[in-house]
């Protein structure tokens, strides 16, 4: 059992709040769990619990001696070195080759030594474990796949970006391979490239790996089981599937708890019925008996009786079923149009940098095709930033900006929403509302809370008939935090709950599916596909989201 992962019963309360309420884990060699769960759902408390960092308010936790955790902020001091932590990470792998070394010379003066022959056949399988003989090529080669092959050995942690320190504290795990490795959000800071290398990497290890993630691609790449942390009934559930399989039990349990809904609104409807019409046939048979002949008033006499016994029996039963009905499932995120906007042909709105010297307008008798257009793009410009020479969002529109870090996407969108000035040609149609998400989501004023925030921006009449409460995207704890106090994830929620109630005639997306849980990232999707507004463009590194996207794509190089 020393390789195996044992909590029990762990409860953690922070502040006020109680994160962790009695969760129990077992995570055998072989197993690569997989914590999923809204923010705030304890998956960063749950694994620091595991990893020994904070101390449960009760409940036990048994751990491998030889374990790793990436924590989402990189456990270095500033002043040291990128040697000093590859130094660190081959330490085992040269501890190892050292001890066999020095066993192996022991053998050849007392080779019957049986206490030397079962300590070198133990640092034999600790070594071949690590892959202790390989570990300098490796860290080569995993320096190299995510990203570090050049930067240099003498420089301090203190002069890389953050995406660098993380991608170096995952590469350090890596290297050493330990018995069980605890991750939160492994994939953060990576490219496609060095996530799928990743995924490969998790999947070569044979002992235990516990990891929070959001990335749906890597859930359902590496993970063996998940373990929803999201508040039910009894507690976390755990699956033993990946991410994919997980969504198709979702899907059922989701449709068994409608049937099971709607069966009991049925069986509710008839049992009112029942009481209602047979209380009233009661107390008509007792008006009746009072004119009747003395034997017919005993025959009448046991027929109300039965029907008395069944009106109690159906009284009983609605009594029961009321109390303890199972309630309706939660509605998934959707978009509230105000009405169903057909969009009709309107003269397009020309905004021109005047230094570019673009063309007039169309002249009088002639149709320009792009008044069928909802924007368009001709020959744009941000130096240093973004270069597009044509791009026409049409009506229905769903379009996928792609491209690595610094390419444009966020700036391409800025630009469509009015945010940035251009050089060139940017056209909208007159009276057309754009909406942007952006990555960074500011508030003009943060001293409101999240409730006054949502009711101003829409208003009190569209604010009631569409609850903060109802979108799902901002937990009922927060609603009465100041907008200064939201945590980045909980200000772009809040900023997707207002685009959300009251949807633009375009909408454009930055990263959406960041700081959302794979529930609400999938709620998403589903809501752009089928019920979203008059045009979508998003920008997304989202491997899950691009894997499965359906409408129009452009790349920028």
């Amino acid at each position: 059992m020393s390789d195996v992962l044992v909590a029990r019963d762990l409860v953690r309360t922070l502040g006020a709040r109680r994160v962790l309420d009695g969760v129990s884990l077992t995570a055998a060699p072989g197993h690569r769990i997989g914590l999923i769960g809204e923010n705030g759902a304890g998956k960063s408390t749950l694994l620091r619990l595991l990893a020994g960092v904070d101390e449960p308010d009760s409940g036990t936790v048994v751990r491998p001696a030889d374990l790793g955790f990436l924590h989402q902020e990189a456990p270095f001091a500033g002043d040291a070195t990128v040697a000093d932590v590859l130094d660190d990470a081959l330490r085992e792998a040269r501890t190892d080759l050292a001890e066999l070394d020095r066993l192996t010379r022991a053998l050849t003066e007392a080779p019957d030594d049986a206490a030397l022959l079962e300590a070198y056949g133990a640092q034999l399988d600790q070594a071949q474990q690590r892959e202790s003989w390989d570990a300098d090529r490796r860290a080569e080669i995993i320096f190299d796949r995510l990203g570090l092959g050049g930067v240099p050995h003498e420089r301090a942690l203190s002069s890389l970006s953050g995406g660098q320190r993380g991608r170096l504290a995952l590469a350090a795990l890596l290297i050493r391979r330990p018995a069980a490795l605890l991750l939160d959000e492994p994939t953060n800071h990576l490219d496609d490239t060095a996530a799928v290398f990743v995924e490969e990497e998790l999947r070569g290890m044979t002992g235990v790996v516990v990891v929070a993630s959001h990335d749906r691609a890597f859930l359902d790449a590496v993970c063996t089981d998940l373990v929803d942390l999201d508040p039910a009934m009894d507690g976390p559930i755990r699956y033993g599937c990946g991410y994919s399989a997980y969504l198709a039990e979702k899907r059922a349990e989701r449709e068994r708890w409608e049937r099971r809904h709607a069966e009991e609104q049925e069986e509710l409807g008839e049992l009112r019925r029942a009481v209602a019409v047979t209380a009233r046939q009661v107390a008509l048979d007792g008006l009746r008996r009072d004119n009747e002949k003395m034997g017919y008033g005993h025959r009448g006499g046991r027929v109300q009786h039965q029907i008395s016994r069944r009106v109690r029996n159906a009284a009983r039963r609605l009594a029961e079923l009321e109390r303890e009905q199972v309630p309706a499932p939660p509605s998934p995120l959707r978009f509230r149009p105000r009405t169903l906007v057909t969009v009709a042909a309107a003269v397009a709105e020309t905004t021109r940098a005047p230094a570019t010297g673009a063309a007039e307008g169309v002249a009088a008798g002639c149709r320009d095709p792009r008044d069928e257009t909802l924007l368009s793009l001709r020959d744009v410009r941000v130096p240093g930033r973004l270069s597009i020479d044509r791009l026409d969002v049409a009506p229905g529109e769903r379009l996928l900006v792609t491209g690595p870090n610094g390419a444009g996407k966020s700036t391409l969108l800025a630009v469509l929403a009015g945010r940035l000035d251009a050089e060139g040609e940017v056209r909208r149609r007159r009276g057309l509302t754009v909406g942007l998400l952006a990555q960074d989501t500011v508030f003009e004023r943060p001293d409101r809370t999240v409730r006054e925030t949502y009711e101003r921006a829409l208003g009190p009449e569209r604010a009631e008939s569409v609850p903060l409460r109802s979108l799902g995207l901002i937990s009922p704890r927060d609603v009465d935090l100041r907008v200064g106090e939201l945590s980045v994830g909980q200000r772009r929620r809040l900023a997707l709950a207002l685009l959300v109630a009251d949807p633009p005639g375009v909408l454009l997306l930055d990263e959406p599916t960041n700081h959302l849980s794979p529930r609400l990232s999938d709620e998403l999707e589903a809501a752009l596909a089928t019920d979203g507004p008059g045009g979508i463009v998003i920008a997304s590194h989202d491997r899950w989201l691009r894997s499965r996207w359906q409408g129009r794509r452009i790349h920028l190089p």
